[in-house]
């Protein structure tokens, strides 16, 4: 996948200085190609970044490596109910 580039939301419009930002967004493995519920992760070295595939400039969760660890390994787990 390539890399989404963004601008920073503290550049303006006016050609002055102006800073982009990218994240290697990458899907779930555990979404589907079906348009249904899909979940895109990024990381960086401070934060996994988490957005709905759908709607790529709607809100994101930020969690911290470590957290973002516990919670695939539970998911891992099995340790979240089913539908």
């Amino acid at each position: 996948m390539a890399m989404t580039w963004r601008k920073s939301s503290y550049s303006g419009d006016n050609g002055g200085d102006c800073i982009e930002v990218a994240a290697d967004w990458r899907k779930s493995s555990y979404s589907g190609d079906n348009g249904g519920n899909c979940v895109e992760v990024a990381t960086t070295p401070t934060t996994v970044p988490v957005r709905d595939s759908k709607d790529p400039d709607g809100p994101q969760l930020a969690f911290s490596p470590a957290a973002w660890d516990d919670f695939v390994a539970a998911v891992k787990r099995e340790e979240f109910p089913g539908r």
